[in-house]
């Protein structure tokens, strides 16, 4: 299993940390947030260093489909009914910011940065198009609605947003991590006061940055409730028809379609992490019978975190933690939020401060639905008996058998059928790993 960006791309390697250092600014992760956030950091002359447990961009980054909108689904009504215009409208000037912004560093890479139009579609139900689009227009967006789309399938049309942006996400991290302070395979073990833990050294920082997909920090923050992680699935198919722009259903669970050079990347089979879902198996399916001509090249699968309100979390970790920060819930949009939260950081660590900081501030209200949801699943799930158990939070694990992993329902942590951890938020193995054959 592997993407068509790892196998199109190379990237860097970096030493391992074998000394106690000093840095104004440490972050925590090496995906596209963290090594976004080190680049913004640099060019605003702060000294920084990323610690990356792994290799960079070896996690969620390396898996994303990678593009680049501030189109993210039906969310504008959402926003406009749970938060009004003044915040919906932020909302689409934060991402719009995050496009504008890698358009013209991309001006520079050769990253495959190509302009395309966004749009998400529906097969039958026009009323929520257009729900949509009168949110739309409250906020200032310049949205409209197409009648006829490329797709192997009748719809009712969609929603256009122009002029957003597709590229290699490897190929873009491989130019802006040249001259960036990375050690990698350097796992941080323990957060202190201003000091971060690793096996060979201690990182000495005025203020931390964690950018590890799901916070790692469980007394602080509430993030074990704040978020769950969903699955979701790819495919490039070779001699499939090839389409402009890039599209996404409204349905939540819908097909996703983009180009990259001859290829079609379609995405789709989503689920939340420990649950069934479709899976390959419905995109292998749905490939076969709308491009029967097609040959399947790459399959992959990511993890996102997802958020109380559809509202990424960035800002200060915790309303006790004056000096950490953090970045995460990116809700199925990581390009745009990576952005995002990489200017939004830079401008709270340097004491700018940020017009969006309130919008995405991680201490604002949990009163959401989901709250219940995800309360509801951590506890019926611990209390579920099994031997396989999350080390995180003692949550019992569920086997997937698409792709051979142990997946935890509650917050999202996977292994290998050996017991080996694949996705955070766990920092170690299952217990006895000798013992995980299913």
């Amino acid at each position: 299993m592997e993407s068509i960006w790892t196998s199109t791309a190379s990237l860097p390697h970096f030493p391992t940390l074998g000394e106690d250092v000093q840095t104004d600014v440490l972050i925590i992760g090496g995906g596209m947030a963290g090594l976004l956030c080190a680049h913004e950091l640099q060019q605003a002359g702060v000294s920084c260093m990323v610690a990356e447990a792994r290799t960079i961009a070896s996690g969620i980054t390396k898996n994303t489909t990678a593009k680049i909108t501030s189109q993210h689904g039906l969310i504008y009504r959402t926003l406009l009914r749970r938060f009004g215009p003044e915040r919906a409208r932020c909302y689409w000037q934060a991402n719009q910011e995050a496009l504008n912004a890698f358009r013209v560093l991309c001006q520079q890479i050769d990253c495959d940065f190509t302009t395309q139009d966004h749009f998400i579609y529906s097969k039958d139900d026009r009323q929520i198009l257009e729900a949509e689009l009168a949110a739309l227009a409250a906020v200032g967006c310049p949205a409209k609605l197409e009648q006829h789309l490329p797709l192997p399938f009748p719809t009712v049309g969609g929603i256009k947003f122009p002029q957003q942006a597709q590229f290699h996400p490897l190929k873009f991290l491989a130019s802006i991590v040249g001259n960036l302070n990375i050690y990698e395979n350097t796992p941080v073990l323990e957060l202190k006061e201003q000091e971060a833990v690793t096996e060979h050294g201690r990182i000495h920082a005025d203020s931390i940055i964690v950018a590890t997909h799901f916070p790692f920090l469980n007394k602080h923050g509430s993030y074990f409730l704040k978020l769950y992680q969903q699955r979701s699935y790819a495919l490039a198919l070779k001699n499939a028809q090839s389409i402009e722009g890039m599209y996404l259903d409204a349905q939540e669970n819908g097909l996703s379609f983009r180009s990259h050079q001859d290829s079609l990347i379609l995405g789709g089979g989503g689920h939340r992490t420990g649950k069934t879902g479709g899976g390959w198996q419905e995109l292998e399916q749905l490939a076969k019978e709308y491009y029967p001509q097609a040959v399947i090249t790459h399959r992959w699968a990511t993890q996102d975190c997802m958020t109380l309100d559809g509202i990424p979390y960035i800002g200060q970790y915790s309303a006790r933690t004056p000096n950490l920060y953090v970045a995460t819930g990116f809700n199925k949009w990581g390009m745009t939020s990576s952005m995002v939260a990489a200017r939004l950081l830079t401008d709270l660590v340097t004491g700018k401060g940020s017009p969006y900081a309130s919008l995405f501030s991680p201490s604002r209200s949990i009163l959401r639905p989901q709250l219940g949801i995800n309360a509801w699943e951590a506890a019926s799930n611990l209390l579920t008996p099994t031997a396989k158990r999350c080390p995180h939070m003692g949550c019992a694990l569920k086997w997937n058998p698409q792709e051979r992993s142990w997946d935890c329902p509650c917050h999202g942590s996977r292994f290998t059928e050996s017991g080996k951890l694949i996705d955070n938020p766990a920092t170690g193995d299952i217990q006895a790993p000798g013992d995980c054959a299913h």
